[in-house]
């Protein structure tokens, strides 16, 4: 609701009309309707569960349906082999043929520190 009270002022040479303004927030707080409740469900419909939910904190139960949702994922990859790329055997054949063609050679594989580093 806004309230406006009038203040006449007079100058010389234009006539304004100045008023006060009060701001009072909505019922329900801020960015919610005037005439229905702010978020959630409306006069607590539904199964209890859903409505508990709704009057919580909403940080605490994204995370929870998040991390219940990574956990439901994770399920069928809990008994899978990890590719053969990932062995001990092909990483260093990939390094001796990234050496081998001075692949990365400032930095990577095949620089001077590297090469130092492998022949200790």
């Amino acid at each position: 609701r806004i309230h406006i009270q009038n203040i006449p002022t007079f100058t010389k040479t234009q006539n304004f009309k100045m008023v006060k303004v009060w701001y009072e927030p909505p019922p329900f707080g801020p960015r919610t309707s005037l005439n229905r409740p702010a978020y959630g469900t409306s006069g607590d419909v539904g199964p209890k569960w859903v409505v508990k939910l709704a009057k919580q904190r909403s940080g605490p139960v994204i995370a929870g349906f998040v991390t219940a949702f990574i956990g439901l994922a994770y399920i069928p990859l809990m008994n899978t082999k990890l590719p053969y790329t990932f062995s001990p055997e092909y990483q260093a054949a990939t390094r001796a043929y990234m050496r081998y063609h001075n692949m990365n050679p400032i930095w990577g594989i095949s620089s001077k520190q590297a090469r130092a580093a492998d022949d200790h």
